[in-house]
């Protein structure tokens, strides 16, 4: 029982695994706490997937849990004290034979959704994901037409951040 229970979660973490790496994009800032969130986001699915009932889509459950996990290490780390990591200054490096602008400006759209606060990175996260209301509702447990609303919210804080 407990094999066929692995297997069967290695196979759809496996299948859905660019979900987490996605969140943890947003959530992080270098490689190494990726690495660390990717873990973390991949222990606590592993906890719960007993618990998943197949009342979602798997999917569904591992953006809700994968984004609990994300929020709640975020939360933690924003208590300890902030270094700049040398890797930050490398994307302001010009190259000459390569065109960045695609680079530079999926970077500027992350660095303003991490400004963001955590229902509304979510919210993006999902809408970005070409999720419908109705599953990004059900994914961060508020209604349709909350999720309407709120997203119309964090678009225009977006904008705002990337044009000032």
């Amino acid at each position: 029982m407990q094999k066929e229970l692995e297997s069967k979660f290695l196979t759809d973490f496996e299948q859905h695994q660019n979900i987490v790496h996605k969140i943890c994009r947003l959530y992080t800032s270098n490689q190494d706490a990726h690495n660390d969130l990717f873990q973390e986001v991949a222990i606590q699915l592993w906890k719960n997937y007993s618990k998943f009932r197949g009342d979602s889509k798997f999917s569904t459950w591992m953006y809700r849990v994968a984004l609990n996990a994300a929020i709640s290490l975020y939360r933690k780390s924003t208590r300890t004290v902030k270094t700049q990591d040398i890797s930050a200054l490398i994307y302001k490096i010009e190259s000459k034979d390569y065109d960045d602008t695609e680079e530079l400006q999926l970077k500027a759209l992350y660095k303003a959704i991490q400004q963001l606060n955590d229902i509304d990175k979510a919210l993006i996260f999902l809408y970005l994901e070409d999720k419908p209301y109705k599953e990004i509702a059900d994914t961060l447990g508020i209604s349709n037409v909350n999720a309407r609303v709120k997203m119309n919210r964090a678009k225009e804080k977006l904008k705002k951040v990337l044009n000032p």
